[in-house]
C-alpha cells in the first residue's frame, strides 16, 4: 500500500436513521480531504438508497414481497436506532437538526455524489433481500464482497456502521 493513499471503506450494514448519517458525514468528511471513499451497503443499509414509494416491475416470490413491505423505502422512511418510539423519536431527531442548520441525510447523500462517494450496493443481499436494482436509487454502483475488499485493502480506515 502507497504511503500517500488517504483511502476509506465503509460498510453500511444498518438501515437506522442516526447510524446513515453518521456514515454519510463520515463518508463526505473523508472525501472531502482528498482520499477515496467507498461505501458498502449491505443487508439493512440498502433500504437507504431504496427509491420512496417506488414499487418494482421485478416478479417476486412471497419472502420477497415480505421483506418488500416490511422494510422502509429510502432515507425519510428510516427510523433511529434508540428511542424510536413509533417513528417520534426520527420526527423528533430531523426536527432539531433542521433548527440546528445540520444537512439531512438526503443532502449528505447528494453532497457524497458530489464529493465523488463510491456508493456499492451488495448484490448478494440485494438477492437475499429480493431488491431489484430499479428500486435503488440513480448513481450507484452495484458488486460483491470482493469488490469491497479490493477497496478496503487499499484503504488506511475501514469502518463497520
Amino acid at each position: 500500500m502507497d504511503e500517500e493513499q488517504n483511502n476509506t471503506t465503509l460498510v453500511v450494514f444498518s438501515g437506522d436513521l442516526d447510524k446513515a448519517i453518521a456514515s454519510f458525514i463520515i463518508a463526505t468528511g473523508a472525501a472531502a480531504m482528498g482520499g477515496k471513499v467507498t461505501m458498502f451497503f449491505t443487508f439493512w443499509g440498502l433500504n437507504i438508497l431504496r427509491k420512496e414509494n417506488y414499487t418494482s416491475s421485478k416478479k417476486k416470490n412471497f419472502m420477497e414481497k415480505m421483506f418488500g413491505m416490511m422494510m422502509p423505502k429510502g432515507p425519510d422512511k428510516l427510523g433511529i436506532s434508540k428511542m424510536n418510539m413509533g417513528g417520534m423519536g426520527s420526527k423528533m431527531m430531523k426536527k432539531v437538526m433542521r433548527k440546528k442548520n445540520i444537512s439531512t441525510l438526503p443532502e449528505l447523500m447528494e453532497m457524497a455524489k458530489e464529493l465523488d462517494v463510491n456508493m456499492v450496493a451488495c448484490t448478494m443481499s440485494m438477492d437475499v433481500l429480493g431488491i431489484g436494482k430499479d428500486e435503488l436509487i440513480d448513481g450507484i454502483d452495484y458488486g460483491g464482497v470482493a469488490a469491497y475488499l479490493g477497496d478496503a485493502y487499499e484503504a488506511k480506515v475501514n469502518l463497520f456502521i
